[in-house]
């Protein structure tokens, strides 16, 4: 980025300019009052003034700062690019008792730091810039990481949850005690309950972990995320896909969600992912790993894995709203997509304006499947007539699991069955357990908070 771009403008930017200042520059602000270094950022074009420069310190917060003619600044280092590695240079631990770990990063926010060039927050390019977020991981475990991919979350699609699934299994023949993938935390829980499917009967425990804040900020959570989620995978009795992320605001412990079971429920909090419908299935507080809920497989070496990582791509989520047209509905059957996945209203409910759509999609031989819009609790489509005529059309319930699990599950469902009825009929059974046949009421609560 040049100066001209930067934001900056008047004579402030005439005197960067004059010192030999770019963006990404360490320097040093001296006035009559303090002397401060960092390294300077761009600032917004919007409501800049010429008398403010951005600064970002040592310990990762910006500071702004007033120039005025008597301000000397003084360039100190320009910021040097790494070389790209795929494969981490990280120091090997002595004590061969540690587990055997290996992590897998795809980018996102936990091995990303900021872009001192742009201001933005851009993903780890090597592995190396993963192992350095968090040093005392060879504390932990023997580590092995490298970077399978280098995208943000919101870019992930299903070919990648294939890349990723096959990798993950790679690793798993290897004889390694576990596998940690970094992921951004946007679609962590789409790429979860991928991983379930595609990776059955697994040997040793696999964690997706997140942070919600960057390595180079001070209330960062990657480096309790990332080691809480290697101890679980090296030391637990488990054998399940899990997403690890804080259990509170507060660097206290982090919880393991079952990979299908689990949300994003805030977009910045540090506690934003919850169980849905159930509890979490392991604590881990300081140095003590703690079960709350029964895991579906205990670790077992012996174990052979099963790897289906195809997933079809032409399914949609559609989200109903007062007044919506079946147009929707119209264009997927037009365009060739083999199913839909409709987020109805309370148990279970869509505009009536749409059932001639839905039929319509249905005889087309789309499998058409029905969740609720609800956080918490299950759809039931036999309480009201408007369900009922959608259980009449051949809409298929799928009882209390998550939109976006029930949208991964149809994908892989579709890619991985010859036979549309086994399709449909698969859909309603719990198959890694991403939904239960029967919810208690109190499970409305934040079942987190009763541990």
């Amino acid at each position: 980025m040049s100066l001209e771009d930067s934001g900056y403008k008047g004579t402030l930017l005439k005197k960067l300019a004059s010192a030999g200042i770019q963006m990404g520059d360490k320097v040093r602000f001296k006035d009559d009052e303090k002397e401060i270094e960092g390294i300077i950022m761009p600032r917004s074009q919007i409501g800049a003034d010429s008398h403010h420069l951005v600064l970002k310190l040592d310990s990762g917060y910006n500071l702004g700062l007033r120039v005025n003619e008597s301000t000397i600044l003084q360039k100190l280092k320009r910021k040097e690019k790494k070389s790209v590695s795929s494969k981490a240079d990280i120091p090997e631990s002595k004590d061969s008792s540690l587990p055997r770990v290996s992590i897998l990063s795809t980018g996102g926010t936990i091995a990303s730091k900021v872009d001192y060039l742009t201001g933005a927050v851009n993903p780890a390019l090597t592995a190396q810039d993963l192992y350095e977020s968090v040093p005392e991981l060879r504390q932990h475990a023997q580590i092995d990481a490298r970077v399978l991919l280098s995208e943000l979350s919101e870019n992930i699609e299903p070919k990648h949850w294939s890349k990723i699934a096959r990798a993950v299994a790679k690793e798993i023949r290897k004889g390694v005690d576990g596998v940690v993938v970094a992921h951004g935390t946007d679609t962590l829980g789409l790429t979860s309950a991928a991983l379930s499917f595609a990776l059955q009967n697994l040997p040793v425990p696999v964690a997706l972990v997140g942070s919600q804040r960057s390595s180079d900020r001070p209330s960062s959570d990657a480096s309790m995320n990332l080691i809480g989620a290697i101890e679980l995978v090296g030391r637990a009795d488990i054998a399940e896909i899990l997403v690890v992320m804080h259990g509170e605001t507060d660097d206290s412990y982090v919880y393991a969600h079952r990979g299908t079971r689990v949300r994003k429920l805030h977009t910045s909090r540090r506690d934003a992912f919850r169980t849905v419908n159930d509890y979490p299935i392991l604590k881990r507080e300081e140095d003590e790993i703690l079960e709350i809920g029964a895991p579906l497989l205990r670790r077992s070496p012996k174990r052979k894995l099963h790897v289906k990582p195809r997933f079809e791509g032409r399914v949609g989520l559609v989200k109903t709203y007062p007044g919506m047209s079946s147009d929707i509905i119209d264009h997927l059957v037009d365009t060739d997509y083999r199913g839909i996945v409709i987020e109805g209203s309370g148990l279970g409910h869509a505009p009536t304006r749409i059932n001639g759509a839905i039929e319509r999609a249905i005889k087309s031989e789309l499998v058409v499947a029905m969740t609720s819009q609800c956080i918490f609790g299950r759809v039931d489509m036999n309480v009201y007539r408007s369900g009922v005529e959608l259980l009449d059309l051949g809409v298929i319930p799928c009882e209390d699991m998550l939109p976006e699990t029930a949208l991964v599950k149809l994908m892989w469902l579709l890619a991985n069955r010859k036979e549309l009825d086994q399709v449909k009929s698969e859909l309603t059974k719990p198959i890694v357990g991403e939904m239960e046949m029967r919810t208690e009421y109190a499970e409305y609560l934040d079942r987190q908070e009763a541990k």
